[in-house]
């Protein structure tokens, strides 16, 4: 499985990175990983069974037998990127357990001819030899306007400056957890898309990836 290349494209919430890492993965022909929409699901399946998501045991155990596709099954991508459980994904992703149930199903994913993930700890924890590692990031009030337009544009009521606080708040959380926090890899590539398009990162990744700067 070392053979088989990975990009690992780590960054805070709404940072663009999803965007971008599938732009990457289609120019390439790589697969493509979006590691935050498992603990969204995480989040999804434990409010619907009622557990609660300030335990780690039971919530490991949702994570456990998580029934996931991303092919077929019941379609719940509009349900996992409301904003409920955006911040639950947070919440769920901060448990030791629940991180440690879906470490083997994120592995699962790099298979020939390679593979672009993005997430929190694709480059520190989930795939530590990726041949590339961009942390991939902006300022708080550039995403907060990303996402604000994104909800909007899908009819979405929102409040830019909950979305401010709510993205303050999330950066705080997955800084601070004790396992895989977001941080910058030592060896990762740092890009701030603040000022850029979506096809300006990816393009800039891309050259990183054929050995350009």
């Amino acid at each position: 499985m070392t053979a088989v290349p990975v990009i690992a494209i780590d960054g805070p919430s709404a940072s663009g990175k999803g965007t971008v890492a599938q732009l990457v993965a289609e120019k390439l022909g790589f697969h493509y990983l979006d590691s935050g929409a498992l603990y969204r699901l995480v989040a999804l399946a434990a409010m619907r069974a009622g557990v609660p998501l300030d335990g780690d045991e039971r919530l490991a155990s949702v994570a456990a037998s998580l029934e996931a596709r991303f092919e077929a099954g019941e379609p719940v991508t509009g349900a996992i990127r409301d904003e409920a459980c955006s911040i639950g994904a947070s919440k769920v992703a901060a448990w030791p357990g629940v991180r440690s149930a879906l470490l083997g199903r994120q592995r699962a994913f790099r298979r020939s001819p390679g593979l672009v993930a993005e997430g929190r700890d694709m480059g520190s924890v989930v795939f530590p030899d990726s041949g590339l590692k961009v942390f991939l990031t902006a300022t708080v009030e550039a995403r907060a306007e990303r996402r604000y337009k994104q909800l909007k544009g899908k009819g979405i009521t929102a409040t830019l400056s909950i979305l401010l606080q709510d993205l303050r708040e999330r950066d705080a959380r997955d800084a601070a957890r004790s396992v895989a926090p977001l941080k910058q890899c030592p060896d990762a590539r740092f890009l701030d898309t603040t000022a850029m398009s979506a096809t300006e990162a990816a393009q800039r990744i891309l050259a990183w990836y054929r050995g350009g700067e």
